[in-house]
C-alpha cells in the first residue's frame, strides 16, 4: 500500500435493525406487574421509561398514543393520591381497582402496538 492511499470501509445499517428500543418493551411489561403486585409507586419508573422511550424513539403514531394512554392512566391515580389529604399510606392501597385494570389494559395495548411496529417492514429509502 502506498502512502497516499487509505482503505475505507463503509458499514451500512442492516435491514433488520430494531425499530423499538428494548428498554421500552421491558418497561411496558414491568409496569403492570408492579401495579398488580402492589408496588404501584415504584411503577412510575417503568411507566416513565416506556412513555419517554416510545414518544422519543418510535415513529409509529399508534405506539405513541398507546404510550400516552399508559402515562395518563398511571398519572391520574397518582395525582389523586398525592392531592387527597386523607389518602392511604401507599398508592397501591389508595388506588381503585378500576385504575389498576386500566393500567394493565393500557400496558397491553402498548405491548401489542410495539409488537406490530417491530414486525412491520422498514420503509425503503
Amino acid at each position: 500500500m502506498t502512502k497516499g492511499n487509505a482503505m475505507t470501509t463503509t458499514i451500512e445499517s442492516s435491514p433488520t435493525r430494531r425499530r423499538v428500543p428494548l428498554p421500552v418493551t421491558v418497561a411496558a411489561w414491568t409496569a403492570p406487574v408492579l401495579v398488580v403486585g402492589q408496588f404501584a409507586l415504584i411503577a412510575v419508573l417503568p411507566v416513565a421509561i416506556a412513555s419517554a422511550g416510545a414518544l422519543r424513539h418510535v415513529r409509529d403514531r399508534a405506539v405513541r398514543r398507546a404510550a400516552a394512554l399508559l402515562a395518563v392512566s398511571y398519572a391520574v391515580p397518582l395525582a389523586i393520591w398525592l392531592t387527597r389529604p386523607d389518602g392511604a399510606q401507599s398508592l397501591s392501597k389508595d388506588m381503585h381497582p378500576a385504575f389498576t385494570g386500566l393500567i394493565v389494559v393500557a400496558s397491553a395495548v402498548l405491548l401489542v402496538t410495539l409488537h406490530r411496529a417491530h414486525r412491520r417492514p422498514l420503509p425503503s429509502r
